[in-house]
């Protein structure tokens, strides 16, 4: 049961995926080796995507506090804190998450995958709102 609700997951996020790219390895997922490929796929793309909203907020802060230097080392070294700490949470999330999938197999590598992708697809979200206009 726990590895359909998975699969659909994972399809919800390779349709996210597949909208910003052509054809991707969640085209088509018949089996479990596809599942995984579409897994690792979404974890990649989603920590490209929250690697690239980190470097733009710290450009917009930049932008924002550049002509302060003092207050603009403050906010980057908060940043940089705030993302060393969300990462230690997110793992200890996902370790969660994982259980009881057996450390090694399929099943875990997927359920690894996709929960590292849908934590990283939010804290994107979270990067990229900070220091909107």
């Amino acid at each position: 049961m726990k590895s359909i609700f998975l699969a659909l997951a994972l399809l919800a996020t390779g349709i996210q995926a597949a909208e910003e790219a052509d054809n991707t390895p969640c085209d088509s997922v018949e089996q479990d080796q596809q599942t995984l490929e579409c897994a690792t796929f979404n974890k990649t793309t989603a920590e490209q995507l929250l690697n690239d909203n980190q470097q733009s907020l710290l450009e917009r802060l930049g932008t924002l506090y550049g002509s302060d230097k003092a207050q603009l080392d403050e906010i980057t070294a908060k940043v940089r804190s705030a993302q060393q700490l969300w990462q230690k949470q997110r793992d200890a999330d996902c370790a969660i998450d994982t259980f009881p999938s057996k450390s090694g197999s399929k099943a875990y590598a997927i359920a690894q995958a996709d929960c590292l992708a849908r934590m990283s697809d939010e804290r994107s979200e979270f990067l990229e709102s900070i220091g909107q206009e």
